[in-house]
């Protein structure tokens, strides 16, 4: 594959970016693999504690002299009555009950951008990634000064519009396709839905800043594809969850094994916000409760994904995952990308 605008700018040698997968699969040594093997690596920061950000951030460094990238979410949330947050309680308590868990008292405070992102700034990461909307103008010019390249997630058209109006180096075309939470800005309106086939080119011709393309790339002619509409990149990230250097639940890759082209599901049960993830008894038994916005679904659920994770009953997890989960394969991700760029070059010389 031939450099990009992408490849240069970040100083990789390929256009090719590991999608952030916060809350268990984004791992360090994931990070450190994609590096090595040529392309941008990525940690999703989102859930991390200040001192446990940092503390990855530098064990990645530890492990790579290449650039990668940190992910966090540019909407802290809205606060949440008492009568929400007690109706969304009732809903969660069975499975408290049948886990053994103590409803909260209260809900845990949720980590804040600012607060992440001073660590970010204070480690001089090489690029800043954002979802759910774009940060506080003062954050991208503090990366600009820093020379910190920011890459914000769009959704659709009017989306990537606003992006390149804030300043930002690279927009990350989010296709329907995509496993995990929707970028989407407006936190109650229902997510645009618009395939990442449709929505890439369209993108592409509405911003000239580069765009990277996201949602159902899998191997090799999905990155060539992703080029072909006009991106400048590719982001993975259900590609990776087998691999052995994600933090990947066993029995997550339980799901992951089973997966169908028509198993995923989009849920705001988790988490308040929209996400694609395989269907399973939690998202279709919770599919018309009464639920918290985000971050509080999130909190209130953190014990019972915890739990079910440790009794290894998949049934409870949030199972983020793309439309094209039966494709992953579970080899080690430094080897994954070889393959990709073989099976790349392959498509490319018929074509």
């Amino acid at each position: 594959m031939k450099p990009t605008a992408f490849s240069t700018r970040m100083g990789v040698e390929l256009p090719l970016m590991l999608a952030p997968m916060a809350g268990g699969p984004s791992t360090p040594a994931l990070a450190v693999a994609v590096c090595e093997a040529g392309g941008l690596g990525s940690l999703g920061g989102q859930y991390l504690p200040p001192d446990k950000l940092r503390a990855q951030i530098r064990e990645v460094r530890a492990g790579t002299s290449r650039p990668f990238a940190v992910n966090l979410f540019a909407d802290d949330g809205v606060e949440t009555g008492p009568q929400l947050v007690a109706a969304a309680s009732r809903s969660l308590q069975r499975y408290w009950d049948e886990l053994g868990l103590k409803a909260p008292e209260g809900v845990p405070r949720a980590i804040q951008l600012a607060e992440s992102f001073a660590v970010l700034l204070e480690e001089r990461v090489a690029a800043f990634s954002f979802t759910f909307g774009i940060p506080p103008t003062s954050m991208l010019q503090a990366c600009r000064e820093r020379g910190i390249a920011t890459i914000g997630t769009a959704t659709c058209v009017a989306e990537a519009v606003e992006l390149q109006q804030s300043g930002v180096d690279f927009i990350c075309a989010q296709g329907a396709e995509a496993g995990g939470h929707r970028g989407t800005f407006d936190r109650d309106a229902d997510p645009p839905l618009v395939g990442t086939m449709a929505l890439v080119p369209q993108v592409v011709d509405a911003v000239r800043v580069p765009v990277i393309a996201a949602g159902g790339i899998m191997d090799g002619r999905g990155v060539v594809a992703a080029l072909a509409l006009g991106a400048a990149g590719a982001s993975l990230g259900t590609a990776f969850l087998r691999c052995p250097e994600a933090g990947t639940s066993a029995p997550y890759r339980t799901a992951l094994r089973e997966a169908r082209d028509d198993a995923t599901v989009i849920t705001r049960a988790f988490s308040g916000r929209s996400a694609r993830g395989l269907a399973n008894r939690f998202t279709r038994e919770m599919a018309t409760a009464t639920l918290a916005p985000y971050p509080v679904q999130n909190l209130l659920t953190r014990e019972i994904r915890t739990a079910a994770t440790k009794a290894g009953n998949p049934g409870l997890l949030s199972l983020w995952a793309g439309q094209a989960a039966s494709l992953a394969g579970e080899l080690p991700a430094r080897e994954l990308v070889g393959q990709i760029v073989r099976e790349a070059d392959a498509v490319l010389s018929k074509l």
